[in-house]
């Protein structure tokens, strides 16, 4: 079997470091420097993908076979010479790393790979001596009490005891394998195995520390480390290893995992089919990287195929397929009944698998079995049948045969009742109630809880709960439904979950269940989704539970790359070569088969769910076919979408095939198109859309088209037909002059409806000021102005002042933003402020206006002006400037927002200002500024000012929100 393997070497970024990580580069002509999480860089193998399939052809081969009594063996038939090289004592020491982490998901196996690195490792002879390599189980060092290393290295090889000082004299010819670092426990956590650190192999310390001091490179630092961990377990692992090598065993193939089902079948096409069903469910599928599940799987879908059942349930969720692994090993003789005891087994079982959940471990040993009161006769059943199995590497140990299977377990517990009515959760045990189970607070702890809850959920079924009860003749409860539905569901309280990780986990866990009323009644009370589709899973868990939710409003859909290879010409190619190196794998057609059969699935929501409005898909990578079904589903008559955006969508085509989709849509009143190369018929058909009759549109955003001035042209006329649009956003469009004028002749048009234009980083100038002008003068309707992000100048501003002064003009709000307008710019606007303008609001944010601000003081004084809201963020404003604005805040009668963020004001102008708002009772609501409220002169005054003004809001420029917004219907 070949096994995929990725190798990640850590440098801290030091100068040294990155010296080193350069020296490294030039001597592995085939290795790349490139980025890491933290505060790391790391070496990754391979140029592009071809050295990717290069390192797997190299990679470890591995078969996996039942034995007598279905036991595992392990045979390596090859070795990964890429791989090995790290751990060679041959290998020159500046290509060579002295720690090498060797990581992946439980049973793919990483101990079987260590022990044959020490094989390999001490059949390497060098001269008079042979390297030597020491196995330390973490399992057994957590139970160790005080010693000494060399103890502990005598322990691991007792013929070596008395020559050990020799061996430990030449530690750069030593391999020391660290097994199974996620199972070391330290009560006071993973810190204390660096105190008290010891470099001296005779001294005496706790077992752990003296680890830590291995890990650490304080005791030993020439000798080569090889650590065995699982994913969860590396965040603590780098903090105490530094510079490792990381590799990833990643497990079976798909190809292998394929040769195994066909091995483990007797005919190809009944292999096959079994292999289809496993890999229908994706998360059952990525299990299968360990043998142990796909053996499993195996196991349970012959039994199912020659007793002449239907085997798709079997694999229809990861629950089903374990119920069936663990019932089919104790299925009594027809007729016959469950043995004595069995019951009882199993729920001692079910206990030690939920203690070692709750405690993070895996392998158990006497110790374990005494505190819970059992012994192994408690476990022969359970030992006969495979399900639990005896520690190859600690001796009196045990451990199940998967994962997997003790996390199904741990969960089984919840639900299995007792005589004495002891529940999971009862003070004597180290397990946590439900609640606990399911919280996210315990999750970011311990991530082997996440699996239990799903595995609790599927047991909530009540048919499957009776099946466990009968073949173990024990009773069930059924009770932790109701549980489960307050616990986990809980923020549906808020009508919409917390996040799409959320999202993604809740649905995970009601799917499991396959209970469809208590996925009903779980979903009744959401509002709002966000999807993010990654893998099959996703699609299959959404599809299921939305069709429930029926009072679904809104939708947020992101589709992740991968997902449909219609248009992926680059995983064809790769899908090629796989088919000219090996077994076919399926091809593109059946991969989208799949995938699109189950998106239809979801996209029948959008015709079926009458109360579902609102639809953003962005960042997704679709297919033709794929958006086809999701125009037919939009188009169909029962779908009352009212708001869509598409954005940063792929293929191209998907704007114009949706835009052609919501033509005559009656209920569509918002729709936003951004992002992507929009195709050239865009236009023309949003002109379509505008001119028809039925068009209800009210709001548009259209983002970075590159149309050409005809379709502009026909653009604008549309614009005088259409009596339904509102609101206009045209930002971040480059507009050349030509366009511009064709946009304000419909402005004067006396049809148009326009209310709100954005026209904000448009590329305008100070020529174009003089078209919107004219258009201000004749406009009667057009109340929002964004011109925010262009170069409009002094001049500009004083030609827009022109055109705001006319008694005809009704424009409300004027975004200028960053704009480049000087103190001259603001002498213009002060004059119109004093001329009974219509303007209410006026943001000149990020301007250099400085003393500017001076003659808007001015203006703000006079009873005539209008303004109750100004931005003046970021305006190069000082202290100097703040006695004007104070003489406004005293004497105001209309100013109600006033945003001075991003100033440096000084503490002298802060306090000016607090004066002035003490003096007289203002109309200010609202007052950003940039504040040092460790100040406890400042704290005073504002004490101070908030009971003079108990209406007053004041608010650091930080938490600054845009006084002008760009008209988004998405809150």
């Amino acid at each position: 079997m070949i096994y995929k393997v990725q190798i990640t070497l850590w440098v801290k970024l030091s100068p040294v470091g990155i010296l080193q990580s350069a020296k490294v580069q030039k001597r592995l002509d085939n290795w790349k420097l490139g980025e890491a999480e933290g505060d790391s860089s790391c070496i990754t193998t391979g140029e592009e993908e071809q050295d990717r399939n290069a390192m797997e052809e190299s990679s470890i081969l591995k078969t996996f076979s039942p034995g007598n009594g279905d036991e595992f063996h392990y045979n390596l038939t090859q070795r990964s010479q890429r791989f090995i090289s790290f751990l060679n004592p041959k290998t020159p020491t500046q290509l060579k790393s002295h720690t090498v982490v060797l990581h992946g998901p439980a049973g793919v196996g990483k101990t079987t790979l260590a022990k044959k690195c020490m094989l390999d490792w001490t059949q390497d002879n060098l001269a008079q001596t042979c390297p030597r390599a020491f196995y330390l189980s973490c399992k057994v060092l957590s139970r160790k009490g005080t010693c000494s290393f060399a103890e502990l290295l005598a322990a691991s090889a007792p013929d070596l005891q008395d020559a050990l000082p020799q061996v430990l004299a030449q530690a750069q010819k030593l391999l020391l394998v660290v097994d199974a670092f996620e199972e070391l426990r330290v009560p006071s956590g993973v810190g204390a195995l660096v105190q008290d650190l010891c470099g001296d192999w005779r001294s005496q310390r706790p077992a752990p520390v003296l680890l830590g001091s291995l890990l650490t490179r304080k005791l030993l630092p020439t000798a080569t480390l090889l650590v065995t961990t699982r994913p969860e377990a590396l965040r603590e692992l780098r903090f105490l290893v530094e510079r490792p090598l990381l590799v990833e065993l990643e497990g079976l193939s798909e190809r292998d995992r394929r040769a195994y089902f066909l091995r483990h079948f007797g005919g190809e096409a009944q292999a096959l089919r079994a292999f289809h069903l496993m890999k229908s469910n994706a998360a059952l599928f990525r299990m299968g990287a360990a043998p142990a599940v796909c053996w499993m799987v195996c196991t349970c879908l012959r039994l199912r195929m020659d007793e002449g059942e239907d085997p798709r349930p079997t694999c229809q969720t990861a629950t089903s397929l374990l119920l069936c692994f663990l019932c089919s090993r104790f299925a009594p003789a027809r007729g016959g009944c469950p043995g004595p005891h069995l019951g009882a087994a199993l729920r001692a079982l079910c206990l030690l698998a939920a203690e070692g959940t709750w405690a993070q471990t895996s392998v158990f040993d006497g110790h374990d079995l005494r505190r819970l009161g059992m012994d192994e006769s408690d476990l022969r059943p359970f030992l006969d049948r495979s399900i639990l199995q005896k520690g190859r590497d600690c001796e009196g140990c045990y451990c199940f045969v998967h994962l997997s299977v003790q996390q199904f377990l741990a969960a089984a517990l919840y639900v299995l009742g007792s005589e004495d009515h002891q529940d999971a959760g009862s003070p004597g045990w180290n397990i946590g109630g439900v609640q606990r189970l399911l919280s996210k607070e315990e999750g970011l702890q311990n991530p082997q809880l996440a699996p239990v809850g799903r595995f609790l959920f599927g047991l909530a079924n009540e048919k499957r709960a009776r099946e466990l009860g009968t073949t173990f003749g024990c009773p069930v409860s059924t009770e932790v439904k109701q549980e489960l539905l307050e616990c986990r569901i809980r923020s549906a309280e808020n009508r919409r979950f917390s996040s799409v990780t959320d999202t993604k986990e809740i649905l995970y866990c009601l799917y499991e269940s396959q209970e469809e009323l208590l996925v009903k009644e779980a979903m009744a009370q959401v509002t709002e989704v966000s999807l993010h589709l990654q893998d099959t899973s996703d699609m299959v868990h959404a599809a299921f539970c939305l069709k429930h939710c029926e009072n679904l409003q809104k939708m947020w859909l992101r589709v992740e790359k991968g997902m449909f290879l219609e248009n992926d010409a680059a995983w064809e190619s790769e899908a090629q070569a796989d088919r000219c190196s090996g077994p076919s794998l399926p091809s593109r057609s059946q991969h989208d088969h799949v995938f699109l059969h189950l998106w239809i699935d979801l996209c029948s929501l959008f015709s079926s769910n009458e109360n579902l409005c609102f639809l953003d898909v962005s960042q997704s990578f679709l297919s033709h076919s794929s958006v086809r079904i999701l125009c037919e589903q939009i188009t169909h008559v029962t779908c009352h979408l009212q708001k869509v955006v598409i954005k940063n969508v792929s293929p191209a085509d998907a704007y114009r095939d949706l835009c052609l989709a919501l033509v005559g849509k009656k209920t569509l009143t918002h729709l936003v198109l951004e992002g992507g190369v929009h195709s050239d018929k865009l236009l023309l058909l949003l002109c379509e859309t505008l001119r028809h009759p039925r068009c209800n549109l009210q709001y548009l955003r259209l983002g970075s088209c590159s149309d050409t001035t005809q379709q502009w042209a026909d653009f604008s006329s549309a614009l005088e037909v259409n009596q339904s649009l509102k609101c206009l956003d045209l930002t971040a469009n480059e507009l050349p002059d030509e366009c511009t004028k064709l946009l304000c002749m419909t402005l004067r048009h006396p049809k148009c409806f326009l209310q709100r234009l954005l026209l904000e980083n448009c590329h305008l100038a100070e020529a174009c000021c003089k078209e919107l002008s004219s258009a201000l003068i004749v406009n009667q309707r057009l109340t929002h102005l964004c011109l925010a992000n262009n170069n409009l100048g002094d001049g500009g501003v004083k030609l827009l002042c022109e055109g705001l002064s006319y008694p005809d003009c009704q424009l409300q709000n004027l975004v200028l933003s960053h704009c480049n307008i000087t103190r001259r710019g603001c002498r213009y606007i002060s004059k119109l402020l004093q001329e009974d303008s219509s303007l209410t609001d006026l943001d000149l944010s990020l301007n250099p206006i400085a003393t500017g601000s001076w003659f808007l003081c001015e203006a703000l004084k006079k009873p005539n002006c209008n303004l109750r809201c100004l931005g003046l963020c970021g305006c190069s404003i000082t202290s100097s400037c703040c006695q004007g604005l104070a003489s406004v805040l005293i004497s105001t009668q209309r100013l109600e927002t006033l945003d001075l963020g991003q100033n440096i004001l000084g503490q002298s102008g802060i306090m000016v200002l607090f004066e002035a708002l003490k003096q007289n009772s203002s109309p200010l609501k609202t007052l950003r500024l940039e504040i040092d409220e460790s100040s406890v002169e400042i704290q005073k005054l504002l004490k101070d000012v908030k009971d003079h003004n108990p209406n007053l809001t004041i608010e650091c420029s930080d938490a600054r929100a845009s006084l002008s917004p760009r008209c988004d219907f998405l809150s």
